[in-house]
């Protein structure tokens, strides 16, 4: 038996709170959290299913210049879509530059406003 049972959340390190709100709640459509406790920093609590994403607004200690143009060979989020038809006109519209995934699925990669390398993936047997 694995002494891990599930992944909970992920935090990612953003300069501004509500820049990244509207990347991840407004663009992305992920709900907010109420019960944040007071941690002394701005920040957010994100549901993606039965875990979340914690944006947490506080000084960055790695670069956000340099990266790979390709977020497949960065350190990244992985997060599954329902309709990825969808996410690729909301990107397209918010003017947002993506690179598909070079492993022949139907994903993409794109950046949130730190730099933060995010892959998205059409959910098998989804409206893709």
């Amino acid at each position: 038996m694995a002494l891990i049972s599930a992944l909970h959340h992920v935090s990612l390190i953003v300069a501004d709170t509500e820049t990244s709100l509207r990347f991840y709640r407004d663009l992305l459509g992920l709900p907010v959290r109420p019960d944040r406790p007071k941690l002394g920093f701005p920040g957010a609590w994100l549901d993606l299913g039965s875990q979340q994403i914690h944006l947490l607004e506080l000084p960055n200690p790695d670069a956000v210049t340099g990266r790979p143009e390709h977020g497949g060979r960065d350190r990244h989020l992985a997060l599954l879509v329902s309709d990825f038809d969808v996410v690729v006109q909301r990107l397209e519209a918010a003017g947002l530059r993506y690179t598909l995934s070079r492993s022949g699925r139907r994903a993409l990669f794109c950046r949130d406003p730190d730099g933060n390398a995010v892959e998205l993936i059409a959910r098998a047997g989804g409206s893709d």
